[in-house]
């Protein structure tokens, strides 16, 4: 593994670096295939495939929080996972990206069960070994999926990673609500009460205007309509209910979990757990530097991160193959 030097020591600007550094392009040496998936009746989720010649796995990328299939970590892992010989999946989540809406086109921080569909039928589709990646909200889905299947996880995935998971969803909503944080709480909490105000025409009963003028925080919308919209009652259920850091010590597949202990709305205290000391599938990747989502290298090849999974799949590959 390359050790990380950073461009940015200071949090907030590697943070915002990341999301709006530009990113390789790969479309133009491997096209997009669009594809819809359909969980449940009516629900269908957009994933954005790309397949190298004679490709040695599949890999499906899960975002964060209001992101998509297009957001610059999705983008440039998939060009740098194409180029090291997988087969590549950009997945969206219910309602975000090219995903059309529907009543039930609504996503929450706990759900697996989307995922777990789109990875059955790739593993069928291909028979290809099969990883999966999440940043942040969707690192959470990864592991909490992982833990869930337990020793039925090697049925369906060769290793799974997470990037800047909120693995406690309470601690890192409570971090995200500090002062310091206000610029990303801003834009989160604009970007969810925008979502409400599009499907309230489409869903009055679910997304009811008279709560947005409460909405100041992620908790406040996470307690007014996501906790109420899927029937966990209030936001400190939701997050009890639905944090991967419950299920870490059920993971019976090669995990790689990498995080900054600079990262501002993931207190990396929540990683002081006792499954990431005792579960020998889980690798807990930490550096200095890197904010969230953030890891620019201080020298070339700038996306470290890209690097560092491209090699774990590597050697998860190898270490696969040599137990066979």
């Amino acid at each position: 593994m390359r050790p990380f030097e950073p461009l940015f020591k200071n949090s907030h600007l590697a943070t915002i670096a990341g999301n709006f550094w530009s990113r390789p392009e790969s479309e133009s040496r491997w096209p997009v295939s669009d594809v819809f998936h359909e969980p449940e009746p009516g629900v269908k989720l957009l994933v954005r495939s790309q397949t190298p010649v004679d490709p040695k796995g599949e890999l499906i990328l899960i975002h964060g929080l209001e992101g998509s299939s297009e957001s610059g970590y999705a983008r440039s892992m998939a060009a740098a996972a194409l180029a090291a010989g997988y087969t590549t999946h950009r997945y969206n989540m219910r309602g975000c990206g090219g995903s059309p809406w529907h009543r039930k086109g609504n996503y929450h921080s706990g759900q697996t069960g989307d995922l777990l569909h789109v990875a059955r039928e790739r593993q069928q589709a291909s028979g290809l070994p099969l990883y999966a990646v999440g940043y942040s909200l969707g690192g959470n889905i990864v592991l909490k999926l992982a833990g869930e299947l337990a020793e039925r996880g090697r049925e369906v995935f060769a290793g799974v990673c997470s990037v800047s998971a909120p693995i406690d969803l309470a601690a890192a909503v409570r971090a995200t609500g500090e002062p310091r944080n206000f610029l990303y709480r801003r834009r989160f909490v604009a970007r969810l009460k925008e979502r409400v105000r599009v499907r309230h025409p489409l869903a009055p009963d679910l997304f009811p205007l008279e709560h947005l003028p409460k909405v100041k925080t992620i908790w406040d919308f996470d307690d007014l309509y996501t906790a109420r919209i899927f029937g966990f009652g209030g936001a400190d259920n939701y997050y009890r209910t639905q944090s991967s850091n419950q299920f870490l010590e059920h993971i019976r597949i090669p995990t790689m979990l990498v995080q900054a202990k600079d990262d501002p709305m993931v207190p990396f205290a929540i990683y002081d757990h006792p499954a990431i000391r005792a579960n020998p599938f889980l690798k807990l990747v930490a550096v200095e530097h890197g904010g969230h989502l953030g890891f620019l290298a201080r020298r070339r090849p700038r996306f470290w991160l890209d690097d560092l999974i491209t090699g774990w799949l590597a050697e998860t590959s190898n270490s696969t193959r040599s137990s066979v």
